[in-house]
């Protein structure tokens, strides 16, 4: 449909809210947390991330519960338009995250507890606004997702600290956590026409898969953490650590989109070899034995570069 814009204030606020909800803002601002934050906070915002968006993904293709008719309806976007409605995933995702972080944060940094709790809730709340202003889900999608997202907080956070240890310390966790995500995805329920949902789940799952691993293995090797003092530019102490971090996010990033885009080009080819189709068609890419390996093996391999070989590589170059 065309459309005109009125008020651009709102439309640019949103169409950045409703990124805040998709794969450009999960590729970075988790690394990000895990190269600069915390790597515990990182660990658990991870895991709560991949357990909600499974149940949201597969959610929706139980339901099957249409997104708003258009007309009347404006849609901003069009590639997600051919999943189904309830729950919003970007409502789940926002509220995990963002209530993640600031559980797993409260109690190990100073800072008004209202504080958090308001940027908790203004972040979540922007990302279900713009769902419903980019015309893509209902009332009712977005505050079940948000609730859904609210429910399994509440159960998974009185065992984060047992699934933590286990993940780290538990001799099955590499194996554990390959399998599983694998066995879900290949097993993903099944519709009467393609639906970008499996994808988007196998994507997930992959990364963190991929992470869970480099958290494992870099418990039993561990790497020194960064410090602030291998850094040194001759500005102040502020400045000096904010360099820092940049840095390290800077050459994370390069390092992550750099290992994205090669195994994809590599295990398409290989794929496109096995199973006789050319890498640009589409269509090929879109069946259950190319795209689940495609996908998983693609994001693990994002997520163990980003948990392992990234901060390596910070340690080598003195980050």
């Amino acid at each position: 449909q065309k459309y005109i814009v009125k008020n651009y204030f709102y439309y640019y606020l949103f169409k950045f809210s409703a990124a805040l909800g998709e794969e450009i803002f999960y590729i970075t601002f988790l690394p990000f947390t895990y190269w600069n934050i915390d790597h515990s906070v990182s660990r658990r915002m991870i895991i709560v991330w991949s357990i909600v968006m499974y149940i949201g993904q597969v959610s929706k293709d139980i339901l099957k519960w249409p997104r708003p008719l258009s007309p009347p309806v404006v849609k901003l976007e069009m590639r997600t338009n051919a999943e189904y409605g309830m729950p919003s995933t970007h409502a789940m995702a926002a509220t995990a995250i963002s209530f993640s972080f600031f559980i797993a944060t409260m109690n190990q940094y100073k800072y008004p507890f209202e504080l958090g709790l308001v940027a908790a809730f203004v972040f979540s709340t922007l990302v279900c606004l713009s769902r419903l202003y980019t015309g893509m889900h209902t009332v009712l999608d977005v505050i079940g997702g948000a609730l859904i997202s609210a429910v399994l907080l509440m159960l998974l956070y009185p065992s984060w600290d047992m699934i933590d240890h286990l993940l780290l310390t538990s001799p099955f966790c590499p194996l554990v956590s390959i399998v599983v995500p694998l066995v879900l995805c290949y097993n993903y329920p099944k519709l009467d026409y393609y639906s970008p949902t499996r994808g988007d789940t196998t994507t997930v799952l992959g990364a963190a898969a991929g992470a869970t691993v480099g958290f494992w293995l870099n418990n039993q090797y561990p790497v020194p953490a960064h410090t602030s003092n291998t850094f040194q530019l001759g500005f102040p102490l502020a400045t000096s650590k904010m360099v820092a971090v940049l840095a390290r996010f800077f050459v994370g990033i390069l390092v992550v989109l750099l290992t994205r885009q090669l195994m994809k080009s590599v295990v398409l080819g290989v794929l496109g070899y096995r199973y006789k189709f050319p890498i640009c068609n589409l269509e090929a890419r879109r069946r259950l034995e190319v795209e689940v390996p495609y996908k998983f093996i693609t994001y693990s391999s994002v997520g163990f570069t980003a948990t392992v070989i990234v901060p390596l590589l910070h340690k080598l170059l003195g980050l």
